[in-house]
């Protein structure tokens, strides 16, 4: 699914050949399967994979900057997180990203190191059947229930369901 990028005249889109292409013809070659998914932040462009793998990359240099390995199966999505590690922010965005895939795990990782992930949230096998999808929502409340934050991670799987943590 092609995604048009914040900064004017980028284009950029996962592909069946393993590779992600932006439309100034800049490839990103690394991954050994396709490319399912892909997201923009300011400076970097994530990427996650049937290989397994999830990528974050340079978008001036086009050079790999970190590789997470985890997943069992096919990486189906991947997001930059709301949240950040010790109060540190990288380029605008948090030092965390998020991904979810049909080894039916979402798994977060820290960005300034490519170590086994942060934690991670198994899903159900039966129900659920893999991550298809998965996003950060804050939702605003009319009175204070004691939450902490307002954020609700919501996922998609390809059995149907939609759930909230």
């Amino acid at each position: 699914m092609p995604i048009l990028l914040k900064k004017p005249f980028l284009f950029m889109f996962g592909s069946p050949i393993t590779i992600i292409k932006v439309q100034n013809f800049n490839f990103f070659r690394r991954h050994n399967n396709w490319v399912k998914s892909v997201k923009y932040g300011s400076n970097t462009i994530l990427s996650g994979s049937s290989d397994s793998s999830i990528r974050l990359w340079d978008i001036r240099s086009g050079g790999q900057i970190q590789i997470f390995n985890g997943h069992t199966y096919n990486v189906e999505t991947v997001e930059y997180s709301p949240f950040i590690i010790n109060n540190i922010v990288i380029n605008g965005n948090s030092n965390v990203i998020y991904s979810g895939s049909n080894d039916n795990t979402i798994r977060f990782w820290d960005i300034r190191s490519n170590k086994s992930e942060l934690y991670m949230i198994k899903g159900d096998n039966e129900k659920d059947n893999g991550i298809k999808c998965i996003k950060f929502i804050s939702l605003k409340k009319k009175k204070d229930y004691n939450d902490n934050c307002g954020n609700y991670l919501y996922y998609g799987s390809y059995n149907g369901p939609i759930h909230i943590w």
